[in-house]
């Protein structure tokens, strides 16, 4: 019905220079806005709401007296986003005590203030109670107490989500504005359906199905004859199709195309307004291509029909091109679009994936005024648009409102003004009085416990102390001051680009690794040419007379290399990275032809080569330098770190160049040759690396590849006695076969640097968000198909909320794409050979006869790659169940209740202690948990995947390794020889320095 086009850029790349971006609006808007005179007219309306203020549940109000970023406003914000969803009253009462205790309301206000006062004085005393070293302890009566508060404190968070949820259900809802309407008869709505985006097809299809009751509900309440006129509904993408993104094109347009194709036909016959809401900017091109493909259906079916449009946000900085393209959109098919400009709201999201994926910059405005400024530039384009499109604007901002109502003064555009129920009543009151325009309302429909995303987002939208509704409420803000024209550009952004995150000014400080945007197709287009240009040539494998004679010239080399100056040594890694990262696309090509891996998975581990270089490069100058050391006088006392000798660096397959890469460079900048055996299965990715690094200017002495079986060329590298340090990143049963060999030894004690596995769990309380849990849960036992150190393999979730979430699990488990790695729209590729494919297969076909099934992901019946497993989960009845590691996509998961401290205590005794992942919402909780762990990496409310180098150095204890942790302050020393010199600076027959610092009459003169 609906055919994806092939990909095409339709928009300017994403990351362009923001002042530049910033020139182009303001051409726009050099004529048509007097921004004084809009001011001038905005002030009596801010003036008369002053005089009047909002009351105090109002949304502008709470900003006032609690902002976020005070504990008392985050304890709003976190209660009223988790308590409604907790079912079991201990962890309620540990929530409530977690989060009001932290908190210190003011007893000398009234009304609700005052109710939040006795709530947070009986809360923090509750803390002392409830939050204890064992959280069950409290007694019966003391709980009872407890109840009591957590009841009130439920009712209070009610109570603040009518504020902002305008009923619980459609006719609810509908009953509210009709209500609202006797005192502003010109008032419209647009419904919005309250919800996270969907993880699985029984979201999907329970989210299009509250869609289309209430268009239903819409249609038979309607009395006006336009959809200008009518109350409408938003609509959100991601509820409706659990894979909506770029990488998943094909399955959008077959899939969700043809449910928003029903809800239009049911607005359509209605004639009332539907809006798609927006989303994400690695959306925004894909947004387009849906809207071009519904366009041209609309154009054929209901060409009349004038209510179909989407939202744009202006924090992006191609915003104005979305807005042209939206209007060209419409004129080729002869329609006309409703179309909502806000602001954006999701900017921290934004700025967040950028520094994490380490793109060339940031794809929304850095400054608030710079998204003020581009905001009024689209708001004019719109008006220009007008034969195409029916402007609605949606802003709470006095001086905007102004200075739209002043540009669309010049032509006689039709719009139409919006704000958010529960916000901006008192301006839009005076608004309304002055201008008479028409104004919408964005409502919110739903369950006061689905409140939470919305209730956040708007929270942080609006929130901040620089933003208008803030500001509003505060006598202390002058009205000038509050409504000072935004239109000077600052001279630089507001935050360092995604480069500089670890502090690189272009000189000096350690530059983030950059990243590939997948969902922008310039950056994708060299990933792809590189692709296809790829083959795999074989490795020619070492004999144990290559590992003889490599070990000899190494050892020889040794002296030169270690003498080499420590800053020369990790020029040679810094030029590594560059090249490294230069050759990205070559790289990628490697890794998905030799190692399998999903393009996704390539670029974040060329990515964390090019991070340890650099790590490890700044690390040595810091560390390995010589110290001097405090003393006596007449002495001077020095510690120097060199290298050991030969080190033998055995590296996995399954991270054939970042662990392959870390491990050598560590060891070369210490001033050590290294013999580098990579995994058998991978070698080529491996080969390829060295020929960089003696490129980058390593030594061919100094640095030597053999390829060969573990048992035989591994082992006779680890019993070399010319082998002066080992580090190892595989098995733990290989970890224990090298340890004995290297105890066995005569000669030097020779250390053992082991990265091994982990039977890693997350714990998850009734408190977490369950999509939150999901796509952490998802990401960590499936993703690179389990094949990581790191992966989750034991999930315990809490058996109040053990039913839904599982369920959930089950849902988006079938949601998963498993194939060929080098499709862009693979998950999950396959496993690294038939050893581990047999293996991982067998331990499933035991599962399946000793465990419960919960669910799996459906594979290619044909066509696929070999060695596909499916992701698949099973629940067992204890966690000591789970008796070993499985390297592959297999979850086990496991129900708890009672005390939590219990769980951690069943998971240390497994012995393993590389990853743990924690989701809840008492901080309290997870930081003990934490502290009761012995587990080298947690993670709490995230994924546990994908440490960065730096930033969450890795390696685990007991069974999972010797530590120190890769990528940290402290590994570098365990490649090192330490020396201490210390000199008699007054042996010649006195102390000249110290004399030379005294008095004559000190002296004995």
């Amino acid at each position: 019905m609906f055919a994806a086009p092939d990909p095409a850029a339709r928009l300017p790349y994403p990351y362009r220079n923001e002042n530049q971006v910033l020139g182009g609006l303001l051409a726009r808007l050099e004529s048509g806005l007097d921004w004084g005179l809009a001011a001038r007219r905005a002030v009596p309306w801010v003036q008369a709401v002053r005089d009047k203020p909002a009351p105090f549940w109002a949304m502008e109000s709470l900003l006032h007296e609690y902002p976020i970023s005070s504990a008392e406003g985050l304890a709003l914000m976190r209660l009223a986003e988790a308590l409604l969803r907790v079912p079991d009253a201990e962890t309620a009462i540990a929530l409530t005590a977690d989060q009001l205790g932290k908190a210190q309301f003011d007893t000398n206000s009234g009304g609700a203030h005052k109710v939040l006062a006795s709530l947070s004085a009986s809360a923090i005393s509750l803390s002392k109670k409830f939050l204890p070293e064992n959280e069950g302890e409290a007694g019966l009566f003391k709980r009872l107490g407890a109840q009591t508060v957590v009841a009130a404190t439920v009712r209070a968070i009610q109570l603040l989500g009518r504020q902002f949820v305008l009923g619980r259900s459609i006719r609810e809802a509908m009953e509210e504005a009709a209500s609202a309407r006797k005192a502003h008869a010109a008032l419209r709505f647009s419904y919005d359906m309250l919800g996270e985006g969907a993880r699985t097809e029984a979201d999907a299809q329970r989210y299009f199905d509250s869609y289309a009751n209430a268009i239903r509900a819409i249609a038979s309440d309607k009395v006006a004859t336009s959809p200008e006129a009518a109350d409408g509904i938003s609509i959100k993408l991601s509820a409706l199709f659990s894979r909506y993104e770029d990488a998943q094109r094909d399955r959008v347009f077959a899939e969700l195309l043809p449910r928003v194709w029903g809800l239009i036909e049911l607005a359509a016959h209605a004639n009332i307004n539907l809006t798609i809401d927006a989303e994400e900017s690695d959306r925004l091109e894909l947004s387009l291509d849906v809207l071009d493909a519904l366009a041209a259906r609309i154009a054929r079916e209901f060409p009349q029909w004038r209510g179909f449009g989407l939202a744009v946000q202006a924090y992006q900085t191609r915003a104005l091109q979305v807005v042209d393209e939206v209007a060209r959109i419409a004129r080729e098919h002869r329609l006309r679009f409703m179309v909502r400009l806000v602001k954006g709201a999701y900017w921290d999201g934004e700025i967040k994936r950028a520094q994490e994926q380490g793109l060339v910059g940031y794809p929304v405005f850095t400054h608030k005024h710079h998204t003020d400024i581009s905001y009024l530039a689209c708001a004019r384009a719109l008006i220009g648009h007008a034969d195409a499109i029916y402007p609605q604007f949606a802003t709470h901002n006095a001086g905007t409102i102004a200075a739209i109502l002043q540009m669309a003064q010049s032509g006689d555009a039709k719009f139409e003004m919006q704000r958010l129920h529960g916000m901006g009543e008192g301006i839009y009151r005076e608004v309304m009085k002055d201008a008479g325009i028409p104004v919408r309302v964005y409502a919110p429909v739903g369950e006061h416990r689905d409140l939470l995303a919305y209730l956040v987002r708007r929270l942080l939208e609006n929130g901040a102390n620089s933003s208008f509704v803030h500001q509003l409420a505060d006598e202390a803000v002058d009205v000038n001051a509050l409504l000072a024209s935004p239109l000077h550009p600052a001279p630089a952004p507001a935050l360092p680009p995604p480069e500089a995150l670890y502090g690189f000014d272009g000189q000096s400080g350690r530059a983030n690794s950059k990243g590939v945007d997948l969902a922008c197709l310039v950056e994708r287009e060299p990933l792809n040419k590189a692709l296809a240009a790829t083959t795999v040539d074989a490795v020619k494998e070492a004999t144990i007379a290559d590992v003889d004679a490599a070990m000899q010239q190494l050892h020889a080399a040794f002296p030169d290399w270690n003498a080499t100056p420590l800053v020369q040594r990790a020029a040679a890694l810094r030029r590594a990275a560059n090249m490294l990262e230069a050759c990205m696309p070559e790289f990628c090509g490697l890794l998905v032809k030799e190692a399998h891996k999903t393009l996704g998975d390539c670029v974040a581990e060329v990515r964390e080569a090019v991070d340890f270089c650099r790590y490890y490069a700044d690390q040595a100058e810091v560390r390995l330098a010589p110290q001097t050391l405090p003393g006596p006088t007449g002495e001077s006392n020095e510690l120097h770190l060199h290298g050991r000798g030969v080190f033998v660096c055995i590296s996995p397959w399954n991270f054939p160049l970042a662990i392959f890469a870390g491990q050598v460079a560590a060891a070369l900048v210490a001033g050590n040759t290294v013999a580098a055996k990579p995994a058998e299965q991978t070698p080529a990715v491996a080969q390829r690396m060295v020929a960089l690094l003696h490129e980058a200017g390593v030594p061919k002495n100094a640095l030597t590849l053999l390829h060969g079986p573990g048992e035989t060329i591994g082992a006779a590298l680890v019993a070399d006695a010319r082998a002066a340090g080992v580090c190892f990143t595989g098995s733990t049963a290989v970890a224990k076969i090298i340890n004995r060999t290297l105890a066995g030894k005569d000669g030097a004690i020779v250390p053992l640097i082991a990265e091994t596995g982990g039977i890693n769990a997350m714990i998850v309380d009734s408190t977490a968000l369950p999509e939150q849990v999901v796509d952490s849960v998802v990401q960590s036992a499936f993703r690179s198909a389990g094949q990581r150190c790191s992966a989750l393999r034991l999930l315990c979730v809490h058996e109040g909320v053990a039913d839904s979430m599982i369920e959930m699990i089950r849902g988006a488990l079938k949601e998963l794409n498993v194939g060929d790695p080098a499709r862009l729209s693979t998950d999950v590729g396959p496993l690294i050979d038939a050893q581990a494919f047999d293996a991982i297969g067998g331990h499933v076909a035991r599962l399946r006869k000793e465990a419960i099934l919960i669910g799996e992901a459906s594979i290619p019946r044909a066509g696929g790659p070999k060695h596909l497993i499916a992701p698949i989960a099973f629940e067992l009845s204890r966690i000591a169940d789970v008796k070993q590691e499985i390297f592959g996509p297999v979850l086990h998961v496991v129900r708890w209740g009672g005390d939590v401290d219990a769980v951690i205590a069943q998971i240390n005794a497994l012995g393993y202690g590389l990853t743990l992942g924690i989701q809840t919402r008492i901080d309290s909780r997870a930081l003990r948990l934490a502290r009761l762990a012995r587990i080298g990496n947690v993670y709490v409310n995230r994924n546990m995947i994908g440490a960065v180098v730096g930033v969450q150095p890795f390696g685990g204890e007991g069974l999972s390794g010797t530590g120190p942790k890769a990528g940290g302050p402290h590994y570098l020393y365990r490649f090192c020889a330490e020396q201490t010199v210390t000199i008699n600076t007054a042996a010649a027959g006195g102390n000249a320095a110290l004399l030379a610092g005294l008095s004559p009459a000190a002296a004995g003169e």
